[in-house]
């Protein structure tokens, strides 16, 4: 690993801030299309956004290797939090496999190899002062390197495979809901009757979708997983029953001509987390049992 000079020093920070500043942009992104509407999670989210901001502004004003080494840290952690919600849940949420979670999980790594090679790399005045030892200065920074690089190769494989099992887990759970538990029942949220899963989970209609289509694909399914059947109505349910098919041609069931989705801010019966929020490109609302 050669000595850095000064230019590439200022190079790494600028880089270094960059990508905390993108990290902290996209968790701003989905805070305000939804997180902050998750109870701790949201909070969490808006730490990190501040958190980030403020050491990317650091480390743009100053040549500190302890803000550079913070920025690292901080940025693996970030990544920690990430994985364990993406694989065991955390504070009653499980994240879902999306594209903005893999580009942000791969930010993160870049954000912690970048700023960790920052921090480890000795200052122009330092490599002066030690220019009589320079092979053991060498070496020094190889062992760094290699560290960083290690510790950057662990991280991208522990995001590698905590979204394959996502994705497997997701897809368990899918098939899961399809083969039992499909009876529609109601519940009370804020004295107004809706309709819910079998699970008591608050069922939602999206304000953009037709009695024919859902436009909800790709990563809105993920936050807004699509109900499927086949459905039976429960005690007290009225209402219309049906199915379309989705771009990816499964089905899906609607309720008086409104495809239905549950909401993963929802982690239990009795809440209604995204009722009336604005997100995905138009307006969600909890489904009424009586009228459509």
């Amino acid at each position: 690993m050669n000595t850095a000079s000064p230019p590439l020093g200022l190079l790494l920070r600028l880089a270094g801030t960059g990508l905390l500043w993108a990290a902290a942009a996209m968790h701003l992104d989905l805070y305000l299309t939804g997180y902050r509407t998750i109870p701790t999670i949201g909070p969490l989210f808006l730490f990190q956004i501040v958190v980030a901001f403020a050491l990317g502004g650091l480390l743009l004003v100053t040549p500190s290797r302890l803000a550079a080494a913070a920025g690292a840290g901080f940025a693996l952690s970030t990544l920690g939090g990430y994985l364990l919600t993406v694989q065991f849940g955390l504070f009653g949420f499980r994240e879902v496999r999306t594209t903005a979670g893999i580009v942000a999980g791969v930010i993160d790594v870049a954000a912690f190899a970048v700023l960790a090679v920052y921090a480890a790399v000795p200052s122009f005045a330092e490599q002066r002062g030690k220019a009589s030892s320079g092979l053991s200065l060498g070496l020094s920074q190889r062992q760094a390197g290699l560290g960083v690089a290690g510790v950057s190769l662990v991280a991208l494989a522990l995001l590698g495979g905590a979204l394959a099992a996502s994705g497997s887990a997701a897809s368990g759970s899918q098939g899961g809901q399809a083969a039992g538990g499909t009876g529609l029942q109601t519940g009370k949220i804020g004295g107004v009757t809706v309709l819910t899963n079998a699970r008591g989970l608050t069922l939602y209609w999206f304000a953009p979708d037709t009695p024919t289509k859902s436009v909800c694909n790709g990563d809105c399914a993920g936050y807004w997983p699509p109900v499927r059947g086949p459905l039976t109505a429960g005690p007290g349910v009225t209402g219309r029953l049906g199915t379309i098919t989705r771009a990816d041609g499964s089905t899906q069931e609607t309720y008086n001509g409104h495809p239905l989705y549950t909401y993963v801010g929802d982690s239990a019966p009795g809440q209604a987390q995204g009722n009336n929020l604005n997100l995905n490109g138009g307006f969600w609302h909890e489904v009424p049992v009586s009228g459509g």
